[in-house]
């Protein structure tokens, strides 16, 4: 039994069977290069070879800011779309505080349903979990804490479609936009 640990921690999957839970095929990079660039990094999943942790660096250094640059870029859009619905509202209906008002509690909610209450519900049927549980990791993860003790399709008991990965690798980088905006918002509310 211990050989096999060692040998799952080391990236072989068991064929025939079983359930692979994909470390390194396309979802399972695409998912891992995700979780480095954002700086979650949950703890379950690394390089096992000098080579491969050299390349991990190389890739951290450039992908971080990039990474930065992007999730800058992506709330810059959304603040920009809530904006825009704003400036719609106040022509249309002549509100002028009123409008950024609704606008910005409509963002909110919006983000609010689709980045923490709405994933867990996906969480609850793909891996198991309560939505208690699916909600708690939605947060650490979107939050960059990344605890590692709840990652998603790591569950070998289970089989996860091909998609699931990269939706959430896309649902942890708007995710962590829309979250960064929403800090920013509480930090000039207290300023």
């Amino acid at each position: 039994l211990q050989g096999i640990i060692q040998a799952y921690k080391n990236g072989i999957t068991l064929q025939g069977n079983t359930t692979s839970l994909g470390r390194w095929d396309f979802s399972g990079s695409f998912f891992f290069s995700i979780s480095a660039i954002t700086t979650i990094g949950y703890g379950n999943l690394s390089p096992s070879t000098a080579v491969g942790r050299i390349f991990c660096i190389v890739f951290a250094l450039f992908g971080i800011p990039l990474n930065l640059v992007l999730l800058n870029e992506i709330g810059q859009l959304m603040l920009l779309g809530v904006q825009h619905c704003a400036y719609r509202l106040e022509e249309v209906f002549h509100w002028q505080n009123k409008a950024s008002f609704l606008m910005k509690t409509c963002a909110l909610v919006t983000g609010l349903l689709l980045f923490l209450l709405l994933p867990p519900l996906l969480f609850s049927d793909k891996e198991g979990w309560s939505y208690e549980e699916g909600f708690y990791y939605s947060f650490i993860t979107l939050s960059t804490i990344g605890f590692g003790d709840y990652v998603i399709g790591m569950n070998p008991d289970r089989t996860y479609p091909s998609w699931y990965k990269n939706v959430i690798s896309l649902w942890i980088l708007f995710g962590m936009a829309w979250l960064a905006l929403v800090i920013k918002f509480c930090i000039n509310i207290l300023e």
